[in-house]
C-alpha cells in the first residue's frame, strides 16, 4: 500500500510540476499602475488599474493582451494593448514591449509603445507578485504624453 501511495504522489508531482514559463502555459494578471512616478509636464496625480491575459507560445516567451484604466485630475483614459514578454528563467526577471492604443474622452487618441522591466516573485508555483518599471512612449505627443511609471501586480500561471 505504501508503494502505491508513493507512486501516486510522485506521479501527481510530475504532472503538477509544470514550469511556469513553458510553452502552453496561460497567464492572468492584475496590476496597480502609475504609482507616483512621472516626468510628464501635465500630470501630477495618477492612478491606474490594468488587467493582463497571456499565453506562452514558446518557452520563456509570452504573447499578452492588456486592458487598462488610468485616472488623472483633468481626464481619465482607457488603454488596449498587445505585446509580449521574455522571461529570464534563471532569476525571474522579465522584459516586455508591445503597442498600446490610448483613448481619452473628447481629448485625444494616442498610439504608444510601452517597455517594461519587472521581476516575478513567486508565492507558490502558480501565483506571483510582479513589481515592474515601465516607460510608455507616445507617438502622438512625445514630450507631454510619454510617461514613466511603477506598477505592482499579481500573476496567476496555469
Amino acid at each position: 500500500m505504501k508503494k502505491i501511495v508513493l507512486v501516486a504522489l510522485l506521479l501527481m508531482g510530475f504532472v503538477a510540476g509544470k514550469a511556469q514559463f513553458e510553452a502552453g502555459t496561460k497567464y492572468i494578471g492584475a496590476s496597480v499602475t502609475n504609482m507616483g512616478l512621472s516626468y510628464s509636464s501635465e500630470e501630477k496625480l495618477r492612478f491606474g488599474l490594468e488587467a493582463t491575459g497571456g499565453y506562452f507560445l514558446w518557452d520563456d516567451i509570452m504573447l499578452k493582451a492588456t486592458v487598462g484604466y488610468n485616472h488623472r485630475p483633468h481626464a481619465d483614459n482607457i488603454t488596449l494593448g498587445l505585446g509580449g514578454r521574455y522571461y529570464f528563467q534563471q532569476n525571474g526577471i522579465f522584459l516586455g514591449t508591445g503597442v498600446e492604443y490610448c483613448h481619452e474622452a473628447k481629448s485625444y487618441n494616442d498610439l504608444r509603445i510601452p517597455v517594461e522591466l519587472g521581476y516575478c516573485f513567486y508565492i507558490n508555483h502558480y501565483v506571483s507578485i510582479e513589481p515592474a518599471v515601465y516607460y510608455r512612449m507616445s507617438l502622438n505627443d512625445f514630450s507631454d504624453k510619454s510617461t514613466v511609471g511603477l506598477k505592482i501586480g499579481f500573476g496567476l500561471y496555469f
